[in-house]
């Protein structure tokens, strides 16, 4: 590949949102090409400028920089070996700040996602109606929501269980079309999301039940959607259902 190529996908690589296969190949690029890590390390310094407002710094291993400047002063009369110091510097200091800038990015678009997702269960929960498809009967539920969204899942029987469908809506996620499902029990109302992985913002982890304001979510993912369950109710309430919902996928 030319460096055009290659330093084309640096800001992705620096975001964390290449694929693995291209993020291997790229690392290991930059572990032996100067210029593009050198071009990697002045975006780095750049995206560490932008973040500085929300307190996100980076700097330097203070022991490998002594280290470092120990073995220059101790081989200073070999001159010809400095350019070769500065580019392992160089490479040193950009993929160690990889890390840091990646998880800060990471965990921004997690934040994101998890407050837009709280935000349409709150207008769910607020609306007069709240399901543009009113029904307890699966059968009924899932085959409205065809050509309506661009992917088909399965809901599990509730028969047995404390859970009542109440119906289901079409809802957005990053300006991409999923669905909405509402059940209900013990008068809590939880919302159950469904988007298509590659729809979403980088690579969501696996969680729940967590923490989502005052509400629990979990999430995970499946043949390449993702499923949020969000509510009010008793975290085992939301591990239940998500459980139920595993069990069809």
């Amino acid at each position: 590949m030319t460096h055009e190529v290659w330093t084309a996908k640096l800001d992705a690589y620096l975001d964390g949102e290449l694929e693995s296969s291209e993020l291997a190949k790229l690392d290991s690029h930059l572990r032996e090409c100067p210029a593009c890590a050198a071009e990697g390390l002045r975006r780095l310094q750049w995206k560490k400028a932008i973040q500085s407002a929300a307190a996100q710094r980076y700097g330097a291993d203070p022991g490998l920089r002594e280290r470092l400047q120990k073995k220059i002063s101790r081989d200073k009369p070999v001159r010809h070996w400095w350019p070769a110091y500065a580019v392992t510097m160089a490479i040193l200091l950009l993929l160690g700040g990889i890390a840091i800038l990646r998880e800060g990015s990471r965990r921004e678009r997690n934040n994101r996602v998890v407050s837009e997702l709280v935000d349409l269960h709150v207008s769910a929960l607020a609306s007069s109606t709240p399901v543009d498809m009113i029904s307890s009967d699966r059968h009924t539920v899932k085959p409205w929501f065809a050509g309506r969204i661009p992917f088909t899942f399965d809901l599990p029987e509730l028969q047995g269980s404390p859970f009542e469908l109440v119906g289901g809506r079409i809802s957005y996620l990053e300006q991409s079309p999923g669905a909405e499902l509402i059940f209900r029990v013990r008068k809590h109302q939880i919302s159950v999301f469904i988007f298509q992985e590659r729809a979403l913002p980088g690579r969501l982890p696996n969680m729940g039940p967590t923490d989502a304001r005052s509400f629990h979510l979990e999430t995970w993912t499946h043949n390449n959607l993702r499923y949020f369950v969000i509510g009010d109710a008793a975290r085992e309430d939301i591990q239940a259902l998500s459980n139920l919902l595993k069990s069809q996928v």
